[in-house]
């Protein structure tokens, strides 16, 4: 690939490719370093989920403009990936033991009570451990070539050979394969009826045919959610240039994740009891087992509203015609937020 050198970008007048991939790598870069001082220190569980997050979407971003960059080998998104992936692990504990302690534990009898908090000092014992791994990591030379070479990259951007297209010429092309295998993603059949070519959502499965179909798709269904993370933090680096169509088609492929997301915290938390109880989940916490069984029955049937609703053509193809309809803007609109943290983890 020819490299291209060009100017840092103005902040307020980006115009191509290239100067909004600098503009999406310097705001998650940034972010991401921001909390590494409090992460360090296990000050509070929000800045290791702000961490985790700048460190989610720097990848994405760097996946996502991957035509207009070229990054130095210590810069690669399989090097992020790998930080995030660690970070992740620490964050996740941090999920199971908020529910398990604040969520969980208070409506319990007395007796399950007890069993649980053994299993929540079994719990505080390995994110000790896994803390320490995250210092060790982030101390670590690995990680600190990552940190120079995009603190260099920032300050002599290099860029690829589609760069210096106008950003507008190249949305719909970079948007619209991520969506489509959104679409084409097989969880979207688990739970329906397939006459003829004609498609039929069963809405009236009980919660024990729910269990038993979660138990048998589960690996599909999360794996559906991994994909709607994606395409969201994808879509989420465009905001700026689309309506409130987008936008409204953007909330859709959150709640989706969201509601996927609580389906497989479900299962990652009864597979974490059941392995530390080291016995079935309903013998020793049989009101726990039954209130994880209703969260999921209840979530699948909000998710069926959007497997209803996406499984019908016209949807997807409005979805895809509004990523085809980029808007020129006058104004750069105001950053997004940062990411709350939840309960759930998202």
């Amino acid at each position: 690939m020819n490299l291209i050198t060009m100017k840092k970008p103005k902040e307020a007048e980006p115009k191509t490719f290239g100067d909004w991939a600098y503009l999406a790598v310097k705001k998650h870069f940034k972010h991401t370093i921001k909390y590494e001082t409090n992460v360090l220190k296990d000050i509070d569980p929000e800045s290791l989920h702000q961490m985790r997050v700048g460190m989610r979407r720097l990848r994405t971003a760097i996946n996502g403009f991957a035509p207009a960059l070229s990054l130095s080998k210590a810069a690669k998104e399989q090097k992020v990936g790998k930080i995030a992936r660690q970070l992740g692990e620490l964050r996740d504990l941090d999920v199971l033991q908020d529910s398990l302690q604040n969520q969980y534990l208070p409506s319990l009898p007395t007796k399950e009570q007890d069993t649980l908090k053994k299993v929540l000092s079994s719990l505080g014992k390995q994110r000790k451990k896994t803390l320490e791994q995250v210092q060790t990591t982030l101390k670590g030379q690995q990680y600190h070539k990552l940190k120079v070479a995009f603190q260099d990259w920032l300050e002599e951007p290099n860029y690829g050979e589609l760069a210096e297209i106008s950003i507008y010429e190249i949305l719909p092309d970079l948007l619209l394969p991520s969506v489509s295998n959104l679409f084409l993603h097989p969880a979207w059949i688990v739970g329906v009826e397939l006459n003829d070519g004609k498609i039929e959502v069963l809405n009236d499965l009980g919660s024990d045919q729910v269990v038993k179909l979660l138990n048998t798709h589960g690996d599909t269904v999360h794996s559906l959610r991994k994909q709607a993370k994606g395409v969201r933090y994808q879509m989420e680096l465009f905001t700026d240039f689309y309506d409130s169509t987008y936008k409204d088609y953007l909330k859709d492929v959150k709640e989706i994740q969201s509601l996927l997301g609580e389906i497989q915290d479900s299962f990652v938390l009864a597979e974490f009891l059941t392995d530390n109880l080291d016995s079935d989940l309903t013998v020793q916490l049989p009101t726990l087992a039954t209130e994880l069984t209703e969260t999921r029955y209840q979530v699948w049937k909000k998710w069926q509203s959007f497997q209803q609703r996406y499984l019908n053509a016209e949807n997807r193809k409005d979805f895809h015609q509004a990523i085809l309809q980029p808007v020129l803007k006058q104004e750069k609109e105001e950053p997004e937020a940062d990411e709350q943290s939840t309960v759930k983890n998202n």
